[in-house]
């Protein structure tokens, strides 16, 4: 017997051992499979081996119990990818911890299958999709559900198990109604809900107030309506609720202020209303001491608060009441409040004075309360809040010299009195403030300079002090604020240049120094700074280029320049700030067009060029401007149409092209641009009708088309919509209300205007026709007398002197004809008819050349005598200047001049008669190589005939050389290098370096290499 059990208790630890391999073994593969899936950057679970002695209970991140996996933890690790379903064969899983990596995909629903799961950590991951309801309905022992932070979606509609104690859902996108349905809500053991940054709607259920173990609720920025359940009330145990940025209204119960347990309440920017009750500030119960620390109410709609009975007792630390409409006077019970360490009352309509006892509240570190109605002087006993770091009085009317005691609060960081009546010069006990991080003083009366005493606060980061009345110079010592980060000092009155020093400000990210008298350019140490974002220098007299080194701005979003002196053109490099968010340049100088390149900045918004002097098209590049929401390029030269391209830009609300030189038609399209409230085509040259579909345009607010050549009827809703006749002026065809025009005279009036037109054109060609057929008559009429003329002159000239002789006496000087001109003849005797005759009557055929000059006709008299006769343009010279040149020519005697033999001066006719040449000129030998017996003129011949020329000029009257002066020589070396550079090869022409040489050494010939001297080669035919 004792053997038989012996054997039985074998078998079971066999079969217990093979049950726990086996299990072991499937979460081996499990545990590979999720592996698999991940993306491991750091190599983190590259000891995750199935070989290892104890796998998988020695692997990184897993803890076992009897050897089955009770935990995986491996937070912080950068593990992307999915998580496999094959995680739900951990059946013996308690606790899983993946938390801050970048996992993705879906949460798998069989997690629901680890039934002993206690705790899920997945926040800070990038999960998607919806959450898996099975989870909360199946995993019973579930205490820890947090999911935080991750791209999640849907509803949340499953029962929240009783055993659940911390839920975190917060930074996800879930809509719906917050989950209400907690199981046993009177039994729960909830501790901690964080619904915080969601979608979540509808109101706060008031079954939270069941949740007696509920420490921390967190329901902040959803879209949460309705009111303030006083069922919260009930929560006992409450120490946090926060239910800031939804839109909650009405009274905020008393009864949960007065919760025992309550140190934290947060209701800010929500739409509450009426009085603050009075339990929101002291203990209102007297069986416990006071629980609340920190109240913050601000940005609501409060009107007031109620104010308690001296002697109350109260343990706030921070109260803030900031944005509400609360009035009255300043609520002096709060110096009563010992604890106070943060107090902020700004953005209300307080009154009266800053009460004296406020230096009572020695433990105040930051008081704020702008933006009341405060007046008054600052009380000197403020000085005892020693603690204090953070004064703002800003926005109020505070009236006195300048409160220079205040610079005995030396552990000031923050100090903002802009916006009040102080006046005289900046204390330079301010300089003892050496904590200061910001100091704004803009919007006082303080005059004087600035002190040096300011300009040494190593610790100032922004510099505000716009807005008052100080003259002189910037210090160029504002260059040792090394730790700026913003600087306004515009509206200031300084004067002067601005200082290069400002360069040194490498932190700086906000400039602006606009409305000033700033002369002179922008220093280009300006460029240097890495951070800089916003830059304002609008309405100085600065001059000079447009700053082109701007473009090497990466971070720049603002760039304003208007009201300047600025000229040149726009940087085509500006195209490289693609963060560009506004640039404005109007009231300048500028010029040119607009560059392509501006099309890059693809997240402007706002483009503002007006009044410049650019030029040119719309550049179609701006179509690439997705984001441009205002573009004003009125008062410039621009021409032609508007591009259809630059409606693209669909987000524009504001299109201004007014003065301009725009011509063509309004484009149909512009009603595409859905969100446009203002535009402005005024002054332009646009013809057409106005497009009926403008008034799809729903948001129109202001529209202006007037000065322009648009005609017909103004559509109906627009004419009712801006019934201003103002905005359809001056276009002359344009009718229909708002117009007092109506639209039938002006049809009727066009028509006439188009007859009329119609008529005139008609009449203008008639009368053309008419003129020209005049012209033809005449000129046929004059042609036929002049041919009966020269009939009649050559038939009398005949009669009376039949035949020509070759020679004759040198007093002959011509003949008459008829007592008309004469033909002056130098030598011999001939006349106009016989000219005529000789020519064929100046036939084609008998055309030797034409010129500038007129034609030369080859003339064969009856006698074989053969002259050239030139025949001047008619009507080229004067008469009398004719004769006067003529007779001066044919006094000429030169070996290489052809003889002028005589001229004719007739009505219209001009005439020079030379020898006739059968070779030609030498013009014509050498630009066309004509041929003289078979033979071509080579270089050498071209030589001599250059040198023969040159040898010519030296006659009298013409070039005074003396041919034996080295000046002779300097002609003949330069007339030598001349013929050189005319080589017909250009291989064979001379460098300039050999040129240079030849001139300055007065070598020619044997020194200058074969290749460039072109009288050693051949004939160029």
């Amino acid at each position: 017997m004792s053997t038989f059990h012996l054997c039985f208790l074998l078998l079971l630890v066999s079969f217990a051992t093979a049950l726990t391999t086996n299990q072991t073994e499937t979460e081996i593969q499990a545990l590979l499979s999720f592996k698999q899936n991940l993306h491991d950057p750091l190599g983190s679970l590259d000891g995750w081996d199935s070989s290892t002695p104890f796998a998988p209970c020695d692997w990184r991140g897993i803890s076992c119990y009897n050897t089955q996996v009770h935990e995986l933890r491996l937070p912080r690790l950068q593990l992307s990818g999915p998580l496999t379903p094959q995680l739900s064969k951990l059946t013996n899983l308690r606790k899983l911890s993946l938390r801050s990596n970048s996992l993705n995909g879906t949460i798998p629903y069989s997690l629901s299958k680890c039934r002993r799961l206690r705790a899920i950590f997945l926040q800070y991951n990038s999960f998607s999709g919806y959450f898996p309801q099975e989870i909360l309905t199946n995993l019973t022992d579930i205490q820890v559900l947090n999911i935080a932070n991750n791209m999640l979606s849907g509803t949340i509609s499953a029962n929240v198990p009783s055993s659940l104690r911390y839920l975190d859902l917060s930074s996800n996108a879930f809509t719906g109604d917050i989950p209400s349905n907690f199981s046993g809500a009177t039994s729960s053991r909830v501790e901690l809900i964080n619904l915080a940054f969601n979608k979540f709607t509808g109101q706060v259920p008031p079954s939270f107030g069941q949740l007696q173990q509920l420490e921390y609720l967190w329901l902040d920025w959803n879209m949460l309506q309705g009111t303030l359940p006083s069922a919260l009330a009930n929560c006992s145990s409450l120490i946090h609720f926060s239910i800031q940025g939804n839109a909650l209204r009405g009274l905020v119960p008393s009864a949960i202020g007065a919760l025992p347990s309550l140190q934290v309440l947060t209701l800010s920017r929500n739409n509450l209303s009426g009085l603050i009750p009075l339990s929101m500030f002291v203990n209102v119960s007297g069986t416990s001491p006071p629980s609340l620390r920190i109240v913050q109410l601000g940005f609501n709609s409060f009107t007031g608060l109620v104010s308690p009975k001296p002697g109350f007792f109260s343990a706030l630390q921070v109260l803030d009441l900031q944005g509400n409409r609360m009035k009255g006077k300043f609520p002096s019970w709060v110096t009563n409040v010992l604890s106070l360490s943060v107090l902020d009352l700004s953005g209300n309509e307080f009154s009266g004075k800053l009460p004296v006892e406020i230096g009572g509240l020695v433990k105040l570190e930051e008081l704020r309360v702008a933006n009341n109605s405060l007046n008054g002087e600052i009380p000197a006993e403020i000085l005892k809040c020693s603690s204090l770091r953070v004064l703002d009085l800003e926005g109020n009317q505070f009236s006195s010299d300048f409160p220079a005691f205040l610079g005995g609060l030396r552990s000031l960081t923050e100090l903002s009195l802009g916006g009040n009546y102080f006046s005289g010069s900046i204390a330079p006990s301010f300089g003892n403030l050496s904590e200061l991080e910001t100091l704004n003083l803009r919007e006082n009366n303080l005059t004087g300079v600035v002190p040096e005493e300011i300009l040494k606060l190593s610790n100032l980061s922004s510099l505000i002090l716009s807005g008052n009345k100080f003259y002189g110079a910037v210090p160029s010592s504002i260059g040792d604020l090394r730790t700026l980060k913003f600087l306004n000092m515009s509206n200031c009155g300084f004067s002067g240049t601005i200082p290069a020093s400002i360069g040194n400000l490498l932190s700086l990210t906000t400039l602006d120094l606009s409305h000033q008298k700033f002369s002179g350019e922008v220093p280009i140490e300006l460029s240097g700074l890495p951070n800089l974002q916003f830059i304002s220098l609008e309405q100085n007299m600065l001059s000079g280029d447009l700053p082109e080194g701007f473009s090497s701005l990466s971070s720049l979003r603002y760039l304003n320049l208007t009201s300047n002196a600025f000229f040149g053109e726009i940087p085509a490099t500006y195209g490289f700030l693609q963060g560009l968010l506004v640039l404005s340049l109007s009231d300048n100088r500028v010029s040119g067009t607009i560059p392509a390149e501006l099309g890059n900045c693809s997240n402007l918004e706002v483009l503002e060029l007006r009044s410049n002097r650019l030029t040119g098209g719309l550049p179609v590049d701006l179509s690439r401007l997705s984001h441009l929401k205002e573009l004003d390029l009125g008062n410039n030269n621009f021409s032609g149409q508007i591009p259809e391209e630059i409606l693209q830009c669909t987000m524009l609300t504001s299109l201004l092209l007014n003065e301009n030189r725009l011509s063509g038609s309004i484009p149909d399209s512009i009603s595409k641009l859905s969100n446009l409230t203002r535009l402005d085509l005024s002054a332009n040259n646009l013809t057409g009708v106005i497009p009926e579909s403008l008034t799809h345009i729903a948001g129109l607010r202001y529209f202006n088309v007037s000065r322009n050549s648009l005609e017909g009827e103004i559509p109906a809703r627009l004419g009712s919509q801006f019934n201003d006749p103002s905005a359809f002026a001056m276009n002359e065809n344009l009718c229909g209300k708002p117009l007092y025009k109506n639209c039938e005279n002006v049809n009727k009036a066009n028509r006439r205007r188009k007859m009329k037109k119609l008529l005139l054109m008609i009449g203008v060609a008639i009368a053309g026709a008419l003129l020209v057929s005049l012209c033809c008559c005449c000129y046929i009429f004059s042609l036929l007398r002049w041919r009966k003329q020269l009939q009649a002159a050559a038939s009398g000239e005949k009669k009376r002197s039949p035949a020509r002789t070759s020679s004759g006496a040198e007093g002959g000087r011509g003949s008459s004809e008829n007592g008309g001109p004469k033909m002056i003849m130098f030598n011999n005797k001939l006349t106009f008819a016989e000219t005529v005759e000789a020519t064929r009557q100046f036939d084609e055929e008998n055309v030797l050349s034409r010129g500038r000059y007129g034609l030369l006709f080859k003339a064969c008299f009856q006698d074989g005598t053969v002259l050239s006769i030139r025949r001047l343009p008619d009507g080229s010279v004067e008469e009398g200047a004719f004769r006067k040149e003529a007779e001066a020519l044919g006094k000429v005697k030169h070996r290489n001049l052809t003889v002028l033999r005589g001229y004719y001066a007739g009505p219209n006719v001009r005439l020079l008669v030379y020898d006739y040449m059968p070779n030609g000129n030498l013009a014509t030998l050498l630009q066309e190589a004509s041929h003289q017996d078979g033979h071509v003129l080579n270089w050498p011949m071209r030589h001599l005939i250059a040198l023969g020329v040159a040898r010519e000029l030296l006659e009298p009257g013409l070039l005074e050389l003396d041919p034996e002066s080295s000046e002779w020589e300097e002609f003949l070396l330069g007339v030598k290098v001349g013929l050189l550079c005319t080589a017909p090869d250009p291989l064979d022409r001379p460098s300039m370096t050999d040129i240079v040489f030849m001139l300055e050494g007065c070598r020619v010939g044997p020194d200058i290499p074969s290749s460039v001297d072109p009288t050693s080669h051949p004939s160029p035919a």
